[in-house]
């Protein structure tokens, strides 16, 4: 069986959507649960008309990693598999995924290709953003290859690797698909199973200062001693440009203490273990995708 986890904060006029693109899928036995992370809107009101349907977990407010991470601990499937409130699944995407891993018995991990709307219009994707397959964690420090919404997983990889980062209020899918793509290939269905719609206020890719997420993803990484030497070099690179332009920025903005740090992190990436980010990096409040 697969487990769909599905969650949201305030999207009344979203949710739906969603819900339905998933109860569509047809072929392999699946279990949707949705996990309302504290929404003050309409969404509970929309989610209790699909009745036994789907399984609604409702939270305080704690930010999408935790979401995502409770609905795995209370479902029951092999195979896990994530939606965005505001992205839609196309018909047999369940299917072709399940197929897949089923012909793949070595993957761990696969996705699909996506249609990505903006502001109500489709657009293409730039080169740079083409998905890949296999294993190509340099290409994933420079940005997020891989999209929550297209994902499907081994349970046995999830729960080996502890879910998604709680401490991460932004970029916590980069932080795990680093850590998975570090090890392990992601496969590739070469069709657009999944409409990934952007261009709204409240998400998450809108928030200011992403990078000190990633950084910090990165710096997690390089201090864990699990890369090897070429994705080390990798990762020393990529880390190194992020923390001077993120340290340029807070300079500018007259954050000279958290200049400094960035700085000091580019001069030694390996000097500074993942905790020390928490005191330079506070958490601010946890926002949706």
């Amino acid at each position: 069986m697969v487990s769909v986890i599905l969650p949201t904060y305030n999207r009344a006029a979203w949710v739906a959507e969603a819900v339905d693109s998933v109860l569509d899928q047809e072929g392999p036995s699946f279990e949707l649960i949705v996990v309302d992370d504290g929404s003050v809107d309409e969404t509970p009101k929309v989610l209790a008309a699909y009745g036994h349907r789907l399984q609604v977990l409702r939270l305080e407010r704690g930010g999408v990693s935790r979401a995502r991470n409770r609905g795995v601990v209370i479902s029951h499937g092999e195979f896990l598999a994530f939606l965005d409130s505001d992205d839609l699944w196309l018909p047999g995407k369940l299917a072709a995924q399940v197929a897949f891993m089923a012909a793949h018995p070595e993957m761990s991990i696969c996705q699909t290709e996506e249609i990505w709307i903006r502001n109500g219009r489709r657009v293409n994707p730039r080169q740079r953003h083409r998905k890949a397959a296999g294993l190509f964690f340099e290409r994933s420090l420079e940005l997020c290859l891989v999209s929550p919404s297209a994902v499907m997983m081994r349970r046995s990889l999830f729960e080996a690797l502890g879910g998604f980062d709680e401490s991460l209020p932004a970029c916590e899918d980069y932080d795990l698909w680093l850590r998975i793509g570090c090890r392990h290939p992601v496969g590739l269905i070469d069709a657009p199973l999944v409409v990934k719609r952007g261009g709204h206020g409240d998400q998450l890719s809108r928030m200011p200062g992403l990078d000190r997420f990633r950084i910090r993803a990165i710096a997690g990484l390089l201090a864990a001693g699990i890369l090897d030497s070429g994705q080390q070099r990798a990762a020393v690179s990529v880390l190194r440009t992020k923390c001077r332009i993120y340290a340029a920025g807070c300079r500018k903005r007259g954050r000279l203490a958290e200049a400094d740090f960035y700085e000091t992190l580019a001069a030694d990436p390996l000097s500074v273990s993942a905790e020390t980010f928490s005191k330079i990096t506070p958490n601010t409040a946890s926002v949706f995708p």
